[in-house]
C-alpha cells in the first residue's frame, strides 16, 4: 500500500468521524449490527421495566416467536432506583396486544441476550394494541435463569449430600421392590382405580367440601347457642350416667317381657284362631243385617219417643191444643176488675154503676177458642 493510499484512507476515516460526530454518534454501540432486524420505514418505540436485565446490551435483538422484529436502543435505571427500563424499537408492521409480556432470554448456552415479546397467557384475553411510547409494567416481565445460577444450584445439590440421599432412597426402593413386583403392580393398579374414581367424582367431592364449609360457617355463627345446648346437656348426661344401671335393668326386663309375650302368643295361637273362626258366623250375620241394625238401634235408644213423635215434640215442651165452647146464655163472673190486659179495648169502668152494668152483659154468642201451652 502506497503513502497516497494511506492518506486517502485516513482522510476518509476523518470525514466519517466528523460526520458521525455531527449526527450525535455515541460510540460503537450505536452502529447497527449486521444481519439485524429490519425496522421498516415507520418503527415505533416501546419500553419495558425489568427487575434485572443481567448483561443485556444495546443493539440486542427484540423477537416475537423467535423472529427478529426490532432491537434494543437503550437501557437506563428506573425512576424507583431499583428497576431497569429497556427502550426498544419495533417494526411498525408488528402489532402487539396492550397487555403483552416481555421475557429476557438467551439464544444459546453462551449466546447473546435478547428480549422476547409474547401475547398474554391463554387465561388472559388480549387488550387492544400496544401503542408507541407504551411501557410494559414490571408485572409482565421476567427473565430465564442464568447458567451460573443453574450450576450454583447443582453445586449445592452435589456438595450438600443430595446425591448421597438420592442413592440411599434408590437403594431402599430396590430392597423394598425386589421380590414384591406382583404386589406392587397390583397396588399401582388399585391406586390408578382410586385416582380414576376420585377424578370421576371430583364435582361431588367439591360439593361436599362446599357443604362442609357452609356448615362450618353456620356453626361459627351459632357458637353461643351450641355452647348453651352443650352446657344444658351436661346435667342430663350426668343423670343418665347415674341411672345407667336402672336403664340396663329396664332393658333387660323388657327383653324378658318380650320373650314372655312371644311365648304366650305362641301357646294361645290355636285358641285365638279357634275363637276367630267361631266369631266368623256372628260377624257374617251382622254384615247381612246391613242397614236394619242401625235403624233398630235408633228406635231402641229413643223408646217410647221414637222418630214419629218428633212432629209433636219441639224442644223440651209438649204442645196441647184445647177447644172450649161456652153454651148460649152462660155468664162469667170474674173475681178481678177487667182491664186492658184481659179485655183489650174495654178498659176499667169509671163508676160502680158502670161496673155493674158491664158485669150484666151476656157473653157473645159465637164460640170462643182459646189456645194455651203448658209444660
Amino acid at each position: 500500500m502506497t503513502r497516497r493510499t494511506l492518506t486517502v484512507a485516513a482522510a476518509a476515516l476523518v470525514a466519517l468521524s466528523a460526520g458521525l460526530t455531527g449526527c450525535g454518534f455515541g460510540g460503537v454501540q450505536d452502529i447497527p449490527l449486521p444481519g439485524g432486524a429490519n425496522l421498516g420505514a415507520h418503527p415505533y418505540t416501546v419500553k419495558a421495566r425489568f427487575a434485572d436485565v443481567l448483561d443485556l446490551v444495546p443493539q440486542a435483538s427484540v423477537r416475537v416467536n423467535d423472529v427478529a422484529v426490532g432491537r434494543v436502543i437503550g437501557i437506563a435505571l428506573g425512576s424507583d432506583g431499583w428497576s431497569a427500563v429497556v427502550t426498544m424499537k419495533v417494526n411498525g408492521k408488528v402489532r402487539l396486544p396492550a397487555n403483552a409480556y416481555a421475557h429476557l432470554e438467551q439464544s444459546s448456552l453462551l449466546g447473546e441476550k435478547y428480549v422476547q415479546l409474547s401475547p398474554p397467557p391463554s387465561g388472559e384475553a388480549p387488550d387492544g394494541h400496544l401503542a408507541g411510547g407504551a411501557t410494559i409494567p414490571l408485572s409482565h416481565t421476567n427473565r430465564n435463569p442464568e447458567v451460573e445460577e443453574v450450576f450454583g444450584a447443582l453445586s449445592m445439590l452435589l456438595n450438600g449430600g443430595g446425591i448421597q440421599q438420592l442413592r440411599t432412597i434408590s437403594t431402599e426402593l430396590n430392597k423394598a421392590l425386589t421380590g414384591n413386583e406382583p404386589q406392587i403392580r397390583d397396588m399401582l393398579t388399585q391406586v390408578d382405580t382410586l385416582v380414576s374414581d376420585l377424578d370421576t367424582h371430583k364435582q361431588d367431592i367439591t360439593d361436599a367440601l362446599d357443604g362442609v364449609n357452609q356448615l362450618s360457617d353456620t356453626l361459627a355463627t351459632r357458637d353461643q347457642q351450641i355452647g348453651t345446648v352443650l352446657t344444658g346437656l351436661s346435667p342430663g348426661l350426668k343423670v343418665l350416667d347415674e341411672q345407667r344401671g336402672s336403664l340396663v335393668t329396664m332393658l333387660q326386663s323388657l327383653g324378658t317381657l318380650s320373650g314372655v309375650a312371644v311365648d304366650t302368643v305362641d301357646r294361645s295361637k290355636d285358641d285365638m284362631v279357634a275363637d276367630l273362626r267361631a266369631l266368623a258366623p256372628t260377624l257374617q250375620r251382622l254384615a247381612d243385617a246391613g242397614k236394619d241394625l242401625p235403624d233398630s238401634l235408633q228406635v231402641l235408644l229413643t223408646y217410647p219417643f221414637t222418630d214419629e213423635v218428633l212432629h209433636g215434640v219441639k224442644g223440651d215442651y209438649l204442645n196441647v191444643y184445647l177447644d172450649l165452647t161456652a153454651a148460649p146464655g152462660t155468664q162469667i163472673v170474674p173475681t178481678l176488675l177487667p182491664d186492658d190486659s184481659v179485655f183489650p179495648g174495654v178498659g176499667p169502668p169509671a163508676t160502680p154503676e158502670a161496673m155493674n152494668q158491664q158485669l150484666k152483659l151476656p157473653l157473645p154468642l159465637p164460640s170462643v177458642t182459646t189456645t194455651r201451652g203448658g209444660r
